[in-house]
């Protein structure tokens, strides 16, 4: 178990939203050796998914003239990977501010549209009835690896033919500490998902999806609650998130307070 997170001051819960965020980003790039890299200033990831948060980098120093040729080499290596966008990130202890002159330079704009959210762990709204039919189970094997994938795609409306892919990120985290992978199924039948990862001292919520077919009879709370509590019986004490416009409202529900907007670059290729 890392260090955990017990300051629950706002200021240390907007550090923890960011952190835990950067810490998953570390973890898929490494497990993409190949396309990995990373140094004192930068990290920079690519996963074979076109979406922008698979595909970014992250910066932990404010820019020097130097990194000009960084942001060219790294610009001209997500096109020759045939990325369409990435996305550019920055460590908890800096801010956008700095970045935003020079990454415009090279055609980023600026987001801030994301809502951070984050929630004691002791003070868990949970809801008041239980979804008959519902079972949660956490992710052991490749064959659940593979509904979990299949689930997901569809649970965020993606292309099927990203489904391999998908489904190969899954098995490449593995389902071992940092990450843990959960699969709902209602009446038998897989239709929901959620990931924990533990990182910063808290426990992330990542990956809510729930197939269209199962939605509004509070699934998606029931994935979203599950790997909490049971970061709670661990001993950890925070649990925050990244949240949708579908989701805002269920994880206010459960408790999770509005703190932050996830503020990040991205550039589209052309």
């Amino acid at each position: 178990m890392n260090l955990v997170q017990t300051d629950l001051s706002e200021q240390a819960l907007v550090t923890a939203i960011r952190a835990n965020m950067c810490g998953f980003f570390h973890y898929l790039g490494l497990s993409f050796p190949d396309s990995h890299f990373t140094n004192k200033k930068f990290t920079r990831w690519r996963v074979p998914i076109p979406h922008p948060w698979f595909n970014g980098i992250l910066s932990a120093k404010p820019p020097e003239e130097q990194d000009e040729a960084f942001i060219k080499e790294s610009i001209e290596f997500f096109r020759s990977q045939q990325v369409g966008i990435f996305t550019w990130w920055m460590e908890p202890s800096l801010g956008c501010s700095s970045w935003v002159s020079v990454l415009a330079r090279h055609g980023f704009g600026i987001s801030n549209d994301t809502p951070g959210m984050a929630v004691d762990l002791q003070a868990l709204n949970k809801p008041e009835h239980s979804i008959q039919g519902l079972e949660i189970r956490q992710i052991e094997d490749e064959e659940s690896v593979r509904k979990w994938g299949y689930v997901f795609t569809r649970g965020y409306g993606m292309p099927t033919e990203w489904e391999p892919s998908i489904h190969n990120i899954a098995l490449k985290l593995g389902w071992e500490f940092p990450v843990r992978n959960y699969l709902g199924y209602w009446n038998g039948e897989p239709v929901a998902t959620c990931s924990l990862f533990i990182g910063a001292g808290v426990a992330g919520i990542y990956n809510v999806s729930t197939l269209p077919k199962a939605r509004g009879k509070g699934i998606g709370a029931a994935l979203t609650l599950r790997p909490l509590l049971d970061a709670r019986e661990m001993g950890y004490r925070i649990g925050i998130l990244q949240s949708s416009p579908m989701g805002f409202n269920i994880y206010q529900k459960l408790g999770f307070r509005h703190l932050c907007q996830i503020e990040y670059f991205q550039l589209v290729l052309t």
